[in-house]
């Protein structure tokens, strides 16, 4: 019986936060650089006069605001450098498409489905950290020590 257990719970798979966190910022970062920051990047001429003006800023500056967290916030979340500022500048990008160019739609016809779920991994990243394999972790990261000493 244990062993039937053991093998429903995956026990044989190591498991590690620090390599989940891992795996999700490059899961997100390559995809949304790949798949949205690129194209926004190669073609921005072309988008500049018909993308979305949702705060009023004009659509080249929501534009260029969206290219950079799509280029720039997945370059830091790659590479674990400033990760939670990277994974904040693509989970505002992708409130503001999911809450004001979606209209909070998450099913049929222009939903923000994919918004929503690339938000929820920023969130994940902005509350959880970068993990261990992150330059943050190396160069930037508080000590144990006084983590836990603060009160929360």
């Amino acid at each position: 019986m244990k062993t039937a257990l053991r093998i429903l719970r995956l026990e044989f798979l190591p498991m590690s936060a620090d390599i989940g966190l891992l795996v999700l910022r490059l899961w997100l970062g390559l995809s949304l650089l790949i798949l949205h920051g690129s194209m926004k990047l190669a073609n921005f001429s072309a988008m500049s006069e018909k993308f979305a003006d949702p705060l009023g800023i004009g659509t080249k500056t929501s534009l260029s605001l969206a290219m950079f967290s799509e280029v720039v916030g997945s370059i830091l979340l790659i590479l674990g450098l400033f990760a939670r500022l990277g994974a904040l500048s693509s989970m505002v990008t992708m409130g503001v498409a999911f809450l004001f160019v979606h209209k909070l739609l998450l099913k049929g016809p222009g939903n923000g489905e994919l918004a929503f779920i690339y938000m929820a991994g920023f969130v994940t990243i902005l509350i959880a950290g970068p993990g261990r394999f992150a330059i943050d972790a190396k160069c930037c990261r508080p000590t144990v020590d006084s983590r836990e000493s603060k009160p929360l």
